[in-house]
């Protein structure tokens, strides 16, 4: 039986076509290389999974194999991997400072990757800079970190550096669907939304959701099974929700939000969401404005229909209401008690408003 491999690393990219999200960093590198313009110290920092270590491992084999004709494995000798977490002494950089006098023996140059830098001590930080600054002509440094600011400053004045952004929920869901076309997976537009969504701008994260999600369903993906795996509050429940509160019901708002604290949420996420909810269907009453909802076409409709019930007072009301929950919520006595105050001052939002009609 062949043994399964996560789709983080069968699907890491090769190239840096196929990487996703940072353009701008892999045309950089790819004009650096063309026109000989790359610099012996680079930091390639941001949050993590966003490819940083991959762009490194492609660089690499880039500027050994311009052509790729040849096997990798022939340059693989050139790329030294070095995990600062684990090997963070003075001791350890000397090693390394040592190993970096000796050329290739094949290729043109030696690639030294230092994952998780910001770990290195201070002293191995000052041990490493005067190599760093002044390498020998055959040796490349690549230093990647999800933590900048711990950096001393004269490390980052002898580098160049590359800020990965987060991957956008529109390039991680258009990835996650060729994922699935090429595993055979059947899937729904709003399914790969909100895997994207929780993965929170991270490739990797979304690549062992997406796996995790298809065990659990099988090879056809459906909203309503990744919300019930991922354990996520989706749109559906907030519309319904919202829709409660614009027909001033409060009992049955305060059934709602009992039958979703009996599933296990928590009070905090549920406010926070509701205010971002509110937020989106604001963003849904104006055309012009729709490109700013990161959902799927199906919850775009419901938003849409949404917002035709909602005045944008209300709205804002709502997120005002929501947000004062959300600030309050972590030093409340009685947080349930909280949220649903705030759920019945949003009832009242419109009923208030209907009465101060009537008397005028």
């Amino acid at each position: 039986m062949e043994q399964f491999v996560v789709s983080a690393r069968k699907y890491r990219p090769q190239t840096f076509k196929d990487v996703v999200g940072q353009q701008a960093i892999t045309n950089t590198l790819l004009n650096a290389i063309e026109n000989n313009h790359l610099a012996s110290a680079l930091l390639f920092t941001g949050p993590r999974g966003v490819g940083k270590t991959t762009c490194a491992r492609i660089l690499a084999r880039k500027i050994n194999q311009p052509g790729y004709d040849d096997p990798f494995e022939d340059f693989a000798f050139n790329v030294f991997e070095l995990d600062a977490a684990s090997n963070n002494s003075v001791d350890d950089i000397r090693n390394l400072i040592d190993q970096v006098r000796i050329p290739p023996q094949t290729g043109q140059y030696k690639v030294y990757i230092i994952d998780e830098v910001h770990m290195l001590s201070s002293a191995a930080f000052n041990a490493f800079l005067k190599t760093l600054e002044e390498p020998p002509k055959h040796a490349i440094f690549i230093l990647a970190t999800t933590e900048k600011h711990k950096i001393i400053p004269t490390i980052l004045s002898r580098c160049q550096i590359f800020d990965f952004k987060r991957i956008t929920v529109k390039d991680a869901k258009e990835h996650l669907a060729e994922v699935a076309k090429s595993q055979g997976v059947a899937f729904e537009d709003d399914a790969l939304h909100i895997i994207a969504q929780k993965a929170d701008g991270a490739m990797r994260d979304a690549l062992s959701i997406f796996d995790r999600v298809v065990s659990y369903c099988g090879n056809n993906l459906t909203r309503q099974a990744v919300t019930e795996n991922l354990n996520v509050l989706d749109y559906e429940t907030y519309t319904r929700v919202t829709d409660l509160i614009l027909e001033n019901n409060i009992p049955e708002v305060l059934l709602a939000y009992n039958e979703i604290l009996a599933k296990g949420f928590d009070g905090h996420h549920f406010i926070a969401g509701l205010a971002s909810h509110f937020r989106d269907v604001l963003v849904a009453k104006n055309p012009a404005t729709l490109s700013l909802l990161e959902v799927g076409e199906q919850a775009q409709r419901l938003y849409f229909e949404q917002a035709k019930k909602a005045s944008s007072e209300f709205l804002l009301k709502g997120i005002d209401l929501a947000n004062d929950c959300d600030l309050k919520y972590k030093v409340s006595q009685n947080q349930r008690l909280l949220v649903e105050l705030c759920l019945m001052q949003l009832c009242s939002v419109n009923f208030d408003g209907e009465k101060k009609k009537l008397i005028s």
